[in-house]
């Protein structure tokens, strides 16, 4: 065991994909192929959309390696930066509208990175291919037009003086026209443009041809745009720059054929807000990224074996270097379970839990106390970024989280509603421009969209992503998704007052008691009434456990709770109720007071009658007059109350 690899060197590589290259994993046996990198590869999908985080860049990177995994022809990426989102959001032409004057200028974008690609790969991969007139051609224009082939230049500069050709005229001389002079009958600023660019895209088109780079003889050109979010926003201009790009991507792949393949990487939530006529004819293109708990389980043995070495198995890492369990609960179901399913999430909350043990605790395993003290940290992290994610779409996220703190995580419409209403003043002074959003429904399908409130269905709970359908009208019942639950304080699942043991139970573990008389088997009348209130307990489980309705959670918890109070009246043994000090009237009675609180909790929770709450509350409310009757009173002791 010695000489096995240890905690040390365990690290699960980083969070994100840029510096995973130089620094980390990616391109050392920690990239997991998946659906959407099988079908980036292959050439059948063009749109790989997920969320942040969901391995959208790392999918770019593996493609854009030289080694295995890698696309082995030609391969352009481009990530526009804000200077160079700005150029395109604020490009526009006479005669077009937003999306075609866009699209006009990713067109030529994609036009400059081919006419580059091919002037150098005629040199290297074809014999002479430099020489064919169409080539040549090439060069003159890249030459003409300030984008020489193998120059530098930032991509906003080439994007700027794109920008002033297509808006005046481009240098159209090594194609065979004088723009001044052939294009002058152009009927508006857009018609001209359009026309100019068709003349470079033949050209390009036609070198394709001439050298034979048709996706056969050598795979083609890869020709990718990454990192859009980092230039979005909510604003028209930004969406138009992604359609766009969409339109642009698909006239381009239509014009080139198989010498060029397009992949563009999108966020899922700005794809999912664009709105426009020919985004029904990109479904065939799309591949949404998802991840299960058992493929994060993949990824994590993948990178942990790439830090530490292939020898070290799976059941070393989940039960020698990782706790078995925490709470009761399997390691990997308790860590995967508590991220968001993507792989940032993962990696941030492993990586963690070897930080804690092994750089600040010095341990050489990580123990259920290091798992919980970077779970802590580690939600707090997710609900801070949660914010900073959907801030420029949903920039009053934050102001609705105290709505779920401090209380059950298992919310009803019902509850929601009471809460919301308390705020909705305040939230449409502070944010007026969305105050339309800012409704109750509204507010809903926003933290379910963005992964914070998983709907019930049944007996599952669903989160966004696990299907398409949006929250519906009649659907109650949410909860919190177990990410956020310890940075909220909602950690139990409905807002329940916790039963407290009302005596101290010192004197029982010792021994330091008095029985009744020795040898006497009749039972006294403390005795009758603590068997009353177990019997009681006894009966509330036994409507919860009929209670098929409720969510597992909310059974669990009122299970929880009933259990406390029948776990105190089963500590004290037969005859020894006085000897410990306990009033068994006061106790009795006290216990029905909490019951009756724990009833009124249950109706107002706002779970729907048919979750069998009802009858719950109402077998409570039963045990509650049955065990008063027993006492001979009502609840009026002057005792301490401290169990509700």
């Amino acid at each position: 065991m010695a000489d096995q690899p240890g905690l040390a060197q365990l690290h699960f590589g980083r969070e994100d994909a840029e510096r995973d290259v130089t620094e980390g994993l990616l391109l050392r046996g920690g990239f997991l192929p998946n659906a959407a990198y099988r079908g980036a590869l292959s050439g059948r999908k063009m749109l790989i959309i997920g969320r942040k985080g969901s391995g959208k860049s790392a999918i770019c990177m593996q493609l854009m390696s030289d080694g295995e995994g890698g696309h082995r022809g030609g391969k352009v990426l481009v990530t526009p930066d804000e200077a160079a989102g700005e150029e395109i959001r604020r490009f526009e032409l006479q005669g077009l509208p937003g999306d075609s004057a866009k699209a006009l200028i990713w067109r030529y974008v994609f036009a400059v990175h081919a006419a580059r690609h091919l002037v150098d790969h005629a040199k290297g991969a074809h014999d002479g291919g430099h020489k064919t007139d169409s080539v040549k051609a090439l060069g003159r224009f890249l030459k003409q037009n300030g984008e020489a082939a193998g120059g530098g230049g930032r991509l906003v500069e080439r994007l700027a003086q794109g920008a002033r050709g297509l808006q005046t005229s481009l240098s159209l001389e090594a194609f065979g026209v004088k723009a001044s002079v052939d294009l002058a009958q152009s009927p508006s600023e857009g018609a001209r443009a359009a026309r100019q660019l068709e003349i470079v895209e033949q050209g390009v088109a036609r070198a394709f041809e001439d050298l034979g780079c048709d996706g056969v003889v050598h795979p083609p050109l890869l020709l990718m745009v990454d990192q859009l979010e980092q230039v979005w926003s909510v604003e028209p201009d930004s969406n138009s720059m992604v359609i766009g790009l969409l339109l642009a991507a698909k006239h381009a792949a239509s014009l080139y054929g198989r010498s060029v393949r397009f992949l563009l990487f999108l966020r899922a939530d700005i794809y999912d807000s664009l709105s426009f006529g020919e985004g029904d004819k990109f479904h065939g293109d799309e591949l949404r990224i998802a991840w299960t708990e058992q493929a994060l389980k993949d990824l994590a043995w993948a990178r942990a074996r790439a830090s530490v070495g292939e020898e070290l198995t799976e059941e070393r890492l989940w039960k020698e270097l990782f706790p078995e369990t925490v709470g009761g609960e399997e390691i990997t179901g308790h860590l995967f379970g508590r991220c968001l399913p993507r792989p940032r999430d993962a990696i941030q909350f492993l990586n963690l839990c070897q930080e804690k043990a092994w750089l600040e605790h010095e341990r050489d395993r990580i123990t259920e106390a290091d798992v919980a003290q970077a779970g802590r940290q580690f939600s707090e992290w997710k609900l801070n970024d949660l914010t900073s994610e959907y801030l420029v779409a949903h920039p009053f996220l934050r102001n609705l989280f105290p709505l779920f703190q401090n209380t059950g995580y298992v919310v009803t419409r019902a509850a929601l509603t009471r809460r919301f209403e308390a705020a909705a003043e305040t939230l449409h002074h502070d944010f007026p421009a969305y105050a339309n959003a800012l409704t109750l429904p509204g507010i809903i399908d926003v933290l379910h969209g963005v992964g914070f409130l998983g709907v019930r269905r049944g007996n599952d709970v669903v989160y966004a992503g696990d299907d398409g359908l949006p929250v519906q009208p009649h659907e109650t019942e949410f909860q919190v998704h177990p990410c956020f639950r310890v940075a909220l304080g909602a950690t139990t699942a409905f807002d329940l007052r916790r039963y407290e043991p009302q005596f101290a139970d010192a004197r029982i573990s010792s021994g330091n008691y008095s029985p009744g008389a020795s040898g006497s088997s009749s039972l006294n009348r403390d005795d009758r009434l603590l068997m009353q209130l177990a019997r009681s307990c006894h009966s509330i489980l036994a409507q919860v456990g009929r209670a098929v309705g409720l969510t597992r959670d909310v059974r669990d918890e009122i299970t929880l709770q009933i259990n406390r109070v029948l776990a105190e009246v089963n500590r004290i043994p037969p005859g020894a109720a006085a000897s410990v000090g306990l009033d068994v009237d006061d106790h009795l009675l006290t216990t029905a007071h909490y019951f009756t609180n724990l009833a009124a909790q249950l109706r107002a929770g706002g779970l729907e009658e048919s979750t069998g709450v009802g009858d719950v509350a109402r077998r409570v409310e039963e045990e509650v007059r049955r065990l008063r009757r027993s006492a001979g009173g009502s609840y009026g002791s002057s005792g301490d109350s401290s169990g509700y």
